[in-house]
């Protein structure tokens, strides 16, 4: 068979390809701009309209893998071992961003990774939302963190894993306090601030027990088929802390946190260490 030798048609069939992978990257991201979504309760582009605001977000309304959800005891099955989740963080070049909804630090290279069943994530960002996003038990807590991890393997069915921290009030969390200058200097003003160079492994974990599930994005679009990896370990958070992660976004919102969706019976494993006999 005689090949195509036609460059038009060569350039034109790789054009095509380059599209296409550019959507489904792009699709499974978050999105950044405050004014296509809000999280208002009863607004038009309120949470429960997420899906109907655009054809890329019908997760977000007819997805049966949607975070966050609460943790109880009565879906929870215990794992009595560490599990195969491995960090591996290191010093790179961060900014904070003023996403308008959120507050978030971008890290600017290679800030290391997670590696989860042998499948490495690397870390690409962290953000906040009040109050927490997950619940323990129909509780939902005064903060929580999300480090957001992007796999490149090609083969991997979960491109994305989110570590999430929950916060409680009480003393003043240090990698907040570092950063807190930076964010308060964009209050109200959607940009972005150089912070240097920012250890990821300045955020302290906490504990060595955690709950592990897969769900979704919590913003739109909403993409389904995330690991959620959520430290059992409460940290802690001063009620000023909350308040100006709140005041520097200018969406004037109370809250940035999705309402719980349903379980549709997902198991939730707990890992811990084995007791000693």
């Amino acid at each position: 068979m005689k090949k195509d030798s036609n460059p038009v048609f060569r350039f034109g069939l790789l054009l095509s390809l380059l599209l296409f992978v550019h959507s489904t990257r792009t699709s499974a991201q978050e999105v950044e701009d405050e004014r296509e979504f809000d999280y208002t309760e009863g607004s038009e582009k309120g949470p429960k309209h997420w899906g109907e605001l655009n054809k890329k977000w019908a997760a977000c309304n007819n997805g049966d893998m949607q975070s966050p959800i609460d943790l109880s005891n009565q879906r929870v099955k215990v794992i009595p071992k560490l599990g195969d989740l491995k960090r591996n963080y290191k010093l790179c070049n961060a900014t904070v961003k003023n996403r308008g909804h959120d507050i978030s630090v971008q890290w600017l290279g290679d800030a290391g990774s997670i590696k989860i069943n042998g499948t490495e994530y690397k870390l690409k960002q962290g953000h906040w939302h009040s109050p927490s996003e997950h619940a323990i038990n129909g509780r939902r807590y005064d903060l929580e963190l999300h480090m957001v991890h992007e796999s490149s393997d090609p083969s991997g069915k979960c491109k994305i894993a989110v570590v999430g921290l929950l916060y409680k009030i009480g003393q003043p969390d240090q990698f907040l306090s570092k950063m807190m200058s930076s964010i308060m200097s964009m209050a109200d003003k959607k940009e972005d601030r150089n912070v240097g160079v920012i250890h990821p492994g300045d955020i302290k974990m906490g504990g060595r027990k955690y709950y592990k599930y897969m769900g979704s994005l919590t913003v739109p679009p909403c993409t389904q088929g995330v690991i959620w990896i959520i430290n059992k370990k409460m940290r802690t958070v001063s009620r000023q802390q909350v308040k100006q992660l709140r005041l520097a976004v200018h969406d004037y919102a109370q809250m940035n946190a999705r309402p719980l969706q349903p379980a549709n019976l997902r198991e939730v494993h707990l890992f811990g260490p084995r007791r000693q006999a």
